[in-house]
C-alpha cells in the first residue's frame, strides 16, 4: 500500500454523470492549492467530461488524474479509495451503488461525502458502519448537497441565534425562478429514478430505526402537530403550504438524536413544508405525488415511471436534466420558524418538561442560488474540505453522520456563507 502523504486530497468519483460534471466544475475554485483527481468506470467519458469543462471553465485541467473504478469491482473501488484522503461520491442511486463504496472507504482509512436524499440508505449505512467507521477514524457523510445541508445546518444555526431552548422548528422551502419557467425539466433523472425507490419502499423505514436506536426518546411537550395538509403560510405573502416530501426531516431528526445522546441535549422537533406560489401549483403537484404514490407500490407502475419520466411529471423530470439557464436562474430560501423558551428557564435534565408553554420565536433563513446543482456541488465539496481541515471539531474519532450533527462546531456555515449561501435571522427571537 501507499504512503499516505502521496494520497490526493480529493477524488470525485462518479465525475461524468451529471452531479459529477458540476461538482468538478464548482472544484476548480474551490479545491485550488489541493491535489484532487476524478474517477468513474469509463476512462474515453471521463477524458471527454474533463475537456468538457475545460472549456467551459477555460481552465487548463490536463495535469488532473483520471482514475477508473467501477461500483461492481470491490477491488477497483478500494485502489480508487487508497488513493484519496477524502472520496466525493457522486454516484447514486445510492441505494443500489453506494454501500460498496462506503466499504472501499472505511477499509483504506478514506473519509466519504455523498449527496444522498435516501433515508432508508443514510440510515442503513449508520446502523451497519458507524462503528467500523469509528475504529479506523473514518468520517462518512451523507445529504452533504440540497438535500438536506441547508435544513440541518440551519437548524444549527437557529438555534445558535436563539437565545434559549428551542423546542420546534418548521421549514419552509420556497424554489423561484428569476426567469420564466422555458418548459425544460427541473429535475435529472437520477434524482427521479431516487424518488421512486425511496417512496417503494418507505416501509423499510420503521424496523430500521427501531434497531438503530434501542431507546425511544422521552415524550417533549408541547408536541409539534401537524398543520393542515394544504395551508396558507402568512408569512411568506400568502403562499401556499403543503408537507415536503424530501429526506431533510428524517436527517434533522438524527442530528438531534445524536445531539441528545451524546450532548444531553433538548432535541428540537422538526415538521419540513414545501410552498407554491397559487393553489393551481399546488393542485398539480398534489395530482402528480397522488399517481406517483400509487404507480410505485407496483412492479409495473415503477417501470413505467421510469420509463417515462417526463410524461408522468409533465416534463419536470427528464434524463437531460436541467439546461444550464434554468439552473443559473433557479433559487430557494428555506425559512425556518422556532419556538421555544427563554434561557432564564433553564432545565436540570435534557428529559425535564418546562412548566409553561414556548413564549419566544424566532424566524430565519437560508437562501442561495442553483439549488439542485450550483449549490449542491458547492455544499460536497465544502463538506469534503470541511473533514480535511477541522475533524478535530468533528464528533468522536470518526461514524456515519449527518451534516448538522458531523459540522455543528466546526466552520462549515461560515464557508458556506462565502460561497453563494445566505444564514439570516429574520425575526430575532424575543
Amino acid at each position: 500500500m501507499e504512503h499516505k502523504e502521496e494520497r490526493l486530497d480529493v477524488i470525485i468519483f462518479g465525475a461524468s454523470g451529471f452531479t459529477g460534471k458540476y461538482t468538478i466544475y464548482e472544484g476548480i475554485k474551490l479545491l485550488e492549492g489541493l491535489r484532487w483527481g476524478v474517477a468513474g468506470r469509463s476512462r474515453d467519458k471521463l477524458r471527454q467530461t474533463v475537456a468538457e469543462i475545460e472549456k467551459k471553465a477555460d481552465k487548463d485541467l490536463s495535469e488532473v488524474p483520471i482514475i477508473t473504478a467501477d461500483v461492481k469491482d470491490a477491488e477497483s473501488l478500494k485502489q480508487m479509495a487508497q488513493q484519496c484522503k477524502v472520496l466525493i461520491n457522486c454516484c447514486g442511486p445510492y441505494r443500489f451503488y453506494g454501500e460498496p463504496v462506503v466499504k472501499a472507504c472505511i477499509e483504506a482509512g478514506t473519509h466519504h461525502v455523498d449527496v444522498s436524499g435516501e433515508p432508508q440508505y443514510m440510515e442503513r449505512m449508520q446502523l451497519e458502519h458507524h462503528q467500523q467507521a469509528q475504529e479506523r477514524g473514518v468520517y462518512v457523510v451523507s445529504a452533504c448537497g440540497f438535500d438536506s445541508i441547508p435544513a440541518d445546518l440551519g437548524t444549527v444555526f437557529l438555534e445558535r441565534e436563539f437565545d434559549g431552548v428551542v423546542n420546534s422548528v418548521e421549514t419552509y422551502l420556497q424554489v423561484t425562478s428569476k426567469i420564466p419557467h422555458d418548459g425544460g425539466a427541473v429535475l435529472h433523472y437520477g434524482t427521479w429514478e431516487s424518488a421512486i425507490y425511496g417512496l417503494a419502499h418507505a416501509n423499510e423505514l420503521r424496523p430500521l430505526r427501531t434497531q438503530l436506536y434501542k431507546t425511544r426518546l422521552p415524550n417533549f411537550q408541547p408536541r409539534l402537530k401537524d398543520r393542515m395538509v394544504v395551508h396558507k403560510a402568512s408569512f411568506l405573502n400568502g403562499w401556499w403550504a403543503v408537507p415536503f416530501p424530501g429526506s431533510d426531516r428524517s436527517v434533522v431528526m438524527r442530528s438531534q438524536r445524536h445531539f441528545y445522546d451524546t450532548e444531553k441535549k433538548r432535541p428540537i422537533q422538526m415538521k419540513a413544508y414545501v410552498a407554491f406560489e397559487s393553489i393551481i401549483q399546488v393542485l398539480a403537484v398534489a395530482f402528480v405525488a397522488i399517481v406517483f404514490a400509487i404507480m410505485c407500490r407496483f412492479q409495473f407502475g415503477r417501470q413505467m415511471l421510469l420509463r417515462f419520466p417526463k410524461l408522468f411529471t409533465f416534463g419536470y423530470a427528464s434524463h437531460e436534466g436541467p439546461t444550464e439557464r434554468s439552473m443559473e436562474n433557479a433559487q430557494f430560501a428555506i425559512y425556518f420558524r422556532g419556538e421555544g423558551w427563554d434561557k432564564d428557564e433553564k432545565l436540570l435534565e435534557p428529559t425535564d418538561q418546562f412548566k409553561s408553554p414556548p413564549t419566544k420565536k424566532i424566524v430565519t433563513k437560508v437562501s442561495g442560488t442553483n439549488p439542485g446543482y450550483g449549490a449542491t456541488c458547492v455544499a460536497l465539496i465544502l463538506s469534503a474540505l470541511t473533514i480535511l481541515r477541522e475533524s478535530d471539531k468533528m464528533p468522536g474519532t470518526g461514524g456515519v453522520y449527518p451534516p448538522g450533527a458531523a459540522y455543528a462546531k466546526t466552520s462549515l456555515i461560515e464557508q458556506l456563507s462565502k460561497n453563494g449561501f445566505k444564514f439570516e435571522v429574520i425575526k430575532p427571537s424575543k
